[in-house]
């Protein structure tokens, strides 16, 4: 139990535990199960995004992707435009999804090599261009996505959410190459002292690219499969997860200062965040208030959290 508690994601799956019997407590509308699968849905968009943005903040202070929203309406859009709801089109609209992920965080990391401004002003920045290419690319039409991408989108398996398996399997992805893998110690270690990685010969410039290219390319996959659930792109589909992105990585337990990070505290954040959201709104409780109670909630997590050790 005492191993247990020292987990740095234990806290939030505890305040998950307790939003989610809350919720089901008042809810009118749909039972325990009902609620469940609508968390595990709606969580696996936080979860995909969430992951990428801990590996850039992994890479240490100052690092964190504030272009999530843009890649995300950017992939969105054009994916669905190409493919244009035609059946067949599937692997095309998700390869250029990818692509445009790929790209997004290659001109991220180029921004912050060759004109050496902190990583936050550099995304920031550019999350403008990739949204106004996205508004170029829309023109105010909502194409609608192929129907068996939009079937997948909503669909369960083995009663579970497609959505939710699959960010699943991207979490155990993300788990094996943080704790197995060399990239993961790479890292860590980069994260937790830059000059010391570099100067023990660790590729510092290939890492960090390598991570702001995964970052953007999950985002890219997210903005890809939000638009078939959502049964069209929107202009402002990714304006939500831009905070939430990083309050997943937060609450669940990763050092917002790098160098340490967990995969199981992403899932807890993702569905805590859900969970008190949906149960601010049974009450009826105004955006404000939802807004300042969420907050504080978050406060009192990451405080209660930050009192163990911070590992995976």
């Amino acid at each position: 139990m005492k191993t247990l508690l020292a987990r740095p994601w234990i806290w939030a799956w505890v305040a998950a535990a307790l939003a989610f019997a809350l919720t089901a407590a008042i809810s009118q509308n749909q039972g325990a199960w009902g609620l469940a699968v609508a968390a595990l849905t709606f969580s696996a968009f936080s979860v995909i995004v969430g992951l990428g943005q801990m590996f850039v903040i992994t890479l240490g202070p100052g690092n964190v992707d504030l272009s999530i929203p843009a890649t995300m309406t950017l992939a969105g859009t054009v994916s669905l435009k190409v493919m244009d709801g035609g059946a067949g089109a599937e692997v095309t609209g998700l390869a250029i999804a990818l692509a445009i992920g790929a790209g997004v965080g290659l001109t991220n990391y180029l921004l912050i090599l060759l004109i050496r401004i902190p990583p936050i002003i550099a995304t920031l920045a550019a999350s403008f261009l990739y949204q106004s290419l996205a508004i170029w690319s829309n023109r105010g039409l909502r194409v609608k996505p192929p129907e068996s991408l939009a079937e997948f989108a909503v669909g369960r398996s083995l009663g579970l959410p497609n959505l939710a398996l699959l960010a699943l399997v991207l979490s155990v992805l993300a788990w094996v190459a943080l704790n197995r893998a060399a990239y993961g110690r790479q890292i860590s270690a980069i994260g937790q002292n830059p000059r010391a990685a570099r100067l023990s010969g660790l590729p510092v410039e290939a890492v960090r690219l390598a991570t702001y290219m995964l970052c953007a390319v999950l985002a890219g996959l997210c903005g890809f499969l939000l638009s078939c659930f959502s049964g069209g792109a929107a202009l402002n589909m990714g304006q939500e997860y831009l905070l939430a992105s990083i309050a997943v990585v937060v609450i669940g337990g990763s050092s917002i200062g790098g160098g340490r990070s967990n995969v199981p505290g992403i899932w807890a954040g993702a569905l805590f965040l859900f969970l008190i959201v949906s149960m601010l709104n049974s009450y009826g409780l105004g955006a404000g208030v939802r807004l300042l109670m969420t907050g504080l909630i978050i406060i009192a997590i990451v405080a209660v959290g930050s009192r163990g050790p911070r590992g995976t």
